[in-house]
């Protein structure tokens, strides 16, 4: 017994059951399916328990008539809800599949993306597009750029032909001087 004030009580009355008291009650049980279906009283759920049983056996026989027989019935009802009926849209029943109904092609078609991996592709591809459209001059950024250009392109033009003028002029008032310079010391 621990020492202090606080004491653990789980574990203390676990109760495991035998393996003979399971076999006996599986035993119990056969023989009541056994008795019943002497008499014909054996019920739905009754079969359907013994058709999961021959399905653990491994007979096909009995799986092909099990399949063909839970086709055309309903799931047994629980409680009121066979008595109400409900029209709700948004209720999803659960349908069961058997492993061989199972599309695989839905599995292999496309892979499902999470939202993030949805919106950085769809941003990638609008970031690609937006840049077609600038190239060919199609947006207003574009437009700006271009109008930017033709100014600048201008202005260049503007600033080259006035520096040619300076030239020119630097040139002719170089000559003139050299040709003042030349009179005056009267070489000419």
């Amino acid at each position: 017994m621990p020492r202090g004030k606080y004491t653990n009580h789980k574990g203390r009355n676990r109760r495991f059951t035998n393996p003979e008291e399971l076999e006996e009650e599986r035993r119990k049980e056969e023989q009541k399916k056994r008795w019943r279906q002497q008499r014909g009283e054996s019920s739905s759920e009754e079969s359907e328990e013994e058709a999961a049983g021959d399905k653990q056996k491994g007979s096909e026989e009995s799986e092909s008539e099990e399949e063909s027989s839970d086709d055309g019935v309903e799931a047994k009802a629980k409680g009121v809800s066979n008595l109400i009926e409900i029209e709700n849209p948004n209720r999803v029943q659960k349908k069961t599949k058997k492993v061989t109904q199972l599309n695989t092609t839905d599995l292999e078609g496309k892979p499902q993306l999470s939202r993030r991996e949805r919106e950085e592709i769809e941003k990638q591809r609008a970031q690609a597009h937006y840049q077609k459209l600038h190239a060919e001059g199609k947006t207003e950024q574009a437009r700006a750029d271009l109008a930017r250009l033709a100014i600048i392109k201008q202005q260049r033009e503007e600033a080259k032909k006035r520096r040619e003028e300076e030239q020119k002029q630097k040139e002719q008032a170089a000559q003139e001087k050299a040709a003042q310079v030349k009179k005056a010391l009267g070489k000419k």
